[in-house]
């Protein structure tokens, strides 16, 4: 049965404007995952997981040091205007107490830069098959990242904790101290994940419905190409 010439037009069209749309979620699916890669390394190396909070100072008796903490490092304030700090990711020793946190991290990490890494893949593979090994990998780096926030509450009994954030400090109990912006950012990256892995795999579902069926296999270099 033939098809008319003005049905094969809008098909036609209709085809053209769905493959843009599917290019411009593709890039902006990788800006995104390019992005929240580069906020998973300051995540991993910030020492600012943890610290003290302003109501230390209206307590009766001894004050207790100021400061924050990460994975890595610990900050304690002093009189000089930077803030005397041990450790650090150059010993690649994380403190004793936050040892599974970093590696789960750091997992994490390099989950999401590998994911990064095989965009490159799109000039030789298919993209139905880059975007799900990415979704694979987001999926994982969230599951490690999801692991790590619910390890750290569990190991702030340490003597690190009790320095910083006095003896009432506990596992689940913070003491004097509260969450800073770094395992906050940590559990953001969470959901952050959760969506680019969805999106992943909705375009790699969508791909065969991008190009007429008569079309040989031109995804490849699809997202590469935009």
């Amino acid at each position: 049965m033939s098809v008319s010439p003005g049905l094969a037009d809008l098909s036609r069209l209709y085809q053209t404007e769905f493959v843009r749309s599917a290019r411009a979620v593709g890039v902006l699916w990788a800006v995104c995952t390019l992005c929240f890669a580069i906020i998973q390394v300051v995540i991993l190396v910030q020492p600012s997981w943890i610290g003290t909070t302003d109501a230390r100072t209206h307590r009766v008796g001894p004050l207790l040091p100021s400061g924050t903490m990460g994975l890595f490092e610990v900050c304690m304030e002093s009189d000089w205007p930077v803030p005397d700090c041990r450790g650090g990711l150059s010993s690649l020793s994380p403190l004793p107490s936050f040892q599974s946190v970093a590696v789960l991290v750091g997992v994490s990490l390099w989950a999401v830069w590998t994911s990064v890494l095989c965009l490159c893949l799109f000039r030789f593979c298919s993209a139905a098959t880059v975007y799900k090994i990415c979704a694979w990998l987001q999926l994982t780096a969230g599951f490690c990242l999801a692991l790590a926030c619910l390890l750290f509450p569990d190991s702030w009994e340490s003597p690190e904790m009790r320095v910083l954030c006095g003896d009432s400090v506990g596992s689940f109990s913070p003491g004097n101290c509260s969450v800073h912006w770094a395992y906050i950012l940590a559990m953001l990256g969470i959901l952050d994940y959760a969506i680019l892995a969805t999106l992943a795999f909705v375009l790699a579902n969508r791909q065969d419905a991008l190009l007429p069926p008569n079309t040989p296999d031109v995804t490849a270099g699809l997202l590469m190409s935009a």
